[in-house]
């Protein structure tokens, strides 16, 4: 989505909020090029605002951890037990879909046209999915919670302090194979 700028004819993109996340969590500064030139990125150190939202996030983060989750299973041959996560790719990134519960769910099947089908799900704790699904994925991989529920639904993106570093994609291996912690 685009909007005018100041009658310039100037293009503004708004921030990503997968950005704002990966800032949230202490990734690496957003490029340039994904802000505006009116919506630079801040100087994340002392920033009182950027500050209030790491905590925020913080504290969303840990409650969904904490939190059991419905993962509805994909479609596939076989019994349940050998069907994966219903997962979701988004620009070169896997999410796997999680919801608070069953009206969510409902709401993500109404949103699909598939409210008549039987959804197939497992309760699983937030903490297990970021720790040991994610990495199972074998590709870059989040956790979208609520996702048909537009701005009260959460990302959970693959970077540090959400996911393990191994499957965090901000994560430089290279660096920390010769001991040089970034």
């Amino acid at each position: 989505m685009s909007e005018q700028g100041d009658g310039a004819g100037e293009r503004r993109i708004p921030r990503s909020r997968l950005a704002d996340y990966a800032e949230m969590a202490g990734g690496p500064a957003v490029p340039e090029a994904v802000t505006s030139s009116r919506e630079r990125p801040r100087n994340v150190l002392g920033d009182p605002e950027v500050a209030a939202r790491r905590r925020e996030f913080a504290a969303l983060l840990g409650e969904f951890r904490r939190s059991p989750v419905l993962v509805p299973l994909g479609e596939g041959p076989g019994p349940d037990d050998e069907r994966g996560f219903l997962t979701a790719d988004l620009n070169g990134i896997r999410f796997i879909l999680a919801f608070s519960d069953e009206r969510a769910l409902a709401r993500y099947a109404v949103a699909r046209g598939e409210a008549a089908r039987e959804w197939t799900y497992r309760t699983v704790l937030g903490a297990r999915l970021l720790d040991a699904a994610v990495p199972a994925a074998g590709v870059p991989c989040g956790v979208a919670l609520d996702c048909a529920d537009g701005e009260d639904g959460m990302v959970f993106p693959p970077v540090r302090g959400i996911v393990p570093d191994e499957a965090a994609v901000d994560f430089d291996r290279d660096a920390e194979d010769m001991g040089d912690p970034t």
